[in-house]
């Protein structure tokens, strides 16, 4: 049986210090306390389609805008249900009750939180970020990703979301000295499936830094990265 009312069990953790944000054409840029500017985590992993889904938006603003909704209204319910609030599903659009219900369970394989929504950066990396989630999945300790999708997704789509939670594994590592060795995909798809992705962040090292690579090789001119 689901437990939709349980409540989840939440570990204080003393890292987080707050990041602001810029956000231009240029992608999304992170300031921390200590004035170091960082490039996003989805910038760097996205900038290689950037022009690609840039000419979808045009061709489809109005489903670009719902499914911006829908990601953002879904991220806010599940946020709210693992902080144990109540009317985590107050001031939502009619599908996203429908979304949240059908990923409960996998959201009951979560608990002993470490952080959510949480900002992370990494000087090695020179990346910066919001992770969805730090806790324990089925027992073992992952970054946890949480996804809305129009349909089913195949492992080779979502590679950039395995890179994503790869890098915040390597930030929470490099702040923490705790490692953090499973990564975990939850997508919610308007079909009716919800997938599960579970993987070792290890696997992802070599792409995110070929990713990184390929993002730096770009004029200076071309960012706002200095």
């Amino acid at each position: 049986m689901i437990e939709v009312n349980r409540k989840f069990n939440h570990v204080d953790h003393p890292i987080w210090d707050e990041l602001t944000s810029v956000t231009s054409d240029a992608g999304r840029y992170y300031t921390n306390k200590d004035g170091m500017k960082f490039p996003s985590v989805t910038t760097v992993t996205g900038w290689d389609k950037r022009e690609f889904f840039a000419e979808w938006r045009r061709k489809n603003p109005m489903e670009s805008k719902r499914t911006l909704r829908r990601g953002n209204q879904l991220h806010d319910t599940i946020e709210k249900y693992l902080n144990n609030e109540e009317g985590y599903l107050t001031e939502t659009d009619s599908d996203i009750p429908r979304l949240f219900y059908q990923m409960i369970e996998d959201l009951g394989r979560i608990d002993n939180i470490v952080g959510l929504e949480k900002p992370l950066w990494s000087e090695t990396l020179h990346l910066a970020g919001r992770v969805d989630c730090i806790a324990e999945f089925d027992g073992k300790l992952s970054i946890i990703d949480f996804k809305g999708s129009t349909r089913l997704k195949r492992e080779s789509d979502i590679q950039n979301y395995f890179m994503q939670t790869t890098a915040y594994a390597i930030m929470f590592q490099e702040r923490t000295k705790t490692p953090i060795n499973q990564i975990v995909i939850l997508i919610s798809c308007d079909s009716g499936d919800t997938q599960v992705f579970v993987a070792n962040p290890n696997n992802y090292v070599p792409q995110l830094l070929e990713c990184l690579k390929n993002f730096w090789k770009l004029p200076e001119g071309d960012t706002s990265c200095t």
